[in-house]
């Protein structure tokens, strides 16, 4: 028998695969930005964006809760406790300036983008830290004017607790700065202005390594063929360590729920709880709610997409008595992402070695920095 040794015919070689310039290994958010900036930095550049995920992206892209958010009071207090503070704000900006850009690129019709303010709660049993948000509210609040021109960003907003409905929440803090997205119309219209610069999208290759030859990377796939091309880009997020083995990145299970519909839902807006462990928001008349890593940190480091029932349940009994206390509801649906984080939250930037570079470890904060994270990522491969 004659041995096949490729899957692709000659056509399919020739068009999609042969003198590729640059291969990008990830559609999600940070592929698909530096795709577009590398096209525009390379005019002549034959680019290539291949992702595992037959339909979709593979990861988080797809999969998040939309929230269009810089950092909440509780979770910046925890990063001083382990980051000088210039860091941490430095980190907000790139998330604020990062936002803009995305709004910049796709318009706020294509994200359908809204501002309806964020909010975090706290519990009697957070009164400490409550307190200590007070304290640290009007140096936050300089911080912030000078990153987004924004006064007052963060305001005590303790008497909206009724509008909402909530029970068992002490106190409110409003984020007048943060917004909410439709994140499969962002990622519709990031992929069609992709496809639009003749730039190839395909799903269902999976990598499984590479090697270096004399003129080119000869990059492997598990669908029996390989693709050569002058330079590799890898932006995976949090799979980026099952093709880059010491890289800093770990996996973080988001599990997530949302509602059927609910009879004049009183809850609008972007809600943030313990440390933003627990995140919440409205998808129209739906209560969208995620969370609950923090309830069993091992099980939720990993790879595999799926659901516990010790954080749905939990989620579920949170929605019921604190969220939407004393009102009918139903379950639409559940999902899970994987966010990819580290030891800090910066991102790993970098060029890996010869003809191969690196854009991962978003931190949970794709949609913020995903967009500038891919034009940093495409400078740095064209450069």
């Amino acid at each position: 028998m004659i041995e096949n040794r490729s899957s692709l015919s000659f056509w399919e070689r020739q068009t999609y695969f042969e003198g590729v310039d640059l291969l990008i290994v990830g559609a999600g958010i940070v592929g698909l930005n530096s795709a577009r900036a590398a096209q525009q930095l390379k005019p002549n550049w034959k680019i290539l964006v291949v992702d595992r995920g037959r339909i979709l992206p593979y990861g988080a892209s797809t999969r998040n809760a939309g929230f269009a958010c810089f950092g909440s009071m509780t979770e910046l207090l925890e990063d001083l406790k382990n980051s000088p503070e210039k860091e941490v704000f430095d980190l907000v900006q790139k998330r604020w300036e990062g936002l803009q850009k995305l709004r910049a690129v796709l318009g706020d019709d294509n994200l359908g983008y809204e501002e309806l303010g964020g909010y975090e709660l706290f519990t009697p049993q957070e009164e400490e830290i409550w307190k200590d948000c007070l304290d640290k509210m009007d140096g936050f609040n300089q911080q912030l004017t000078y990153i987004s021109g924004m006064k007052n960003t963060y305001q005590k907003a303790s008497s909206e607790i009724d509008k909402f409905g909530f029970a068992g929440v002490k106190n409110l803090i409003k984020n007048v700065g943060e917004g909410q997205i439709d994140t499969g119309k962002m990622m519709k219209s990031l992929l069609s202005l992709v496809r639009n610069k003749n730039i190839e999208v395909l799903n269902g290759i999976e990598i499984k390594g590479w090697h270096l030859k004399e003129d080119c990377l000869l990059v492997e796939t598990a669908n029996g063929f390989s693709i050569p091309t002058q330079q590799l880009l890898i932006t995976t997020n949090a799979f980026a360590k099952q093709l880059l083995p010491d890289a800093l990145v770990e996996p973080g299970r988001a599990q997530v729920l949302i509602t059927k519909p609910i009879h004049q839902l009183k809850v609008k807006g972007t809600f943030h709880y313990e440390k933003g462990y627990y995140y919440f928001r409205n998808v129209g008349d739906r209560i969208l709610f995620g969370g609950g890593r923090n309830l069993d940190f091992k099980t939720e480091n990993t790879f595999e997409f799926g659901l516990t029932s010790t954080v749905q349940d939990h989620l579920e009994k949170l929605l019921s008595t604190m969220i939407l206390p004393n009102q009918p509801l139903e379950i639409d649906q559940r999902w899970s992402g994987i966010m990819g984080l580290g030891p800090v939250k910066s991102s790993i930037i970098k060029r890996v070695e010869e003809r191969i570079c690196c854009a991962v470890r978003m931190g949970g904060m794709g949609v913020a920095i995903g967009t500038q994270v891919g034009e940093d990522a495409a400078h740095l491969v064209c450069d």
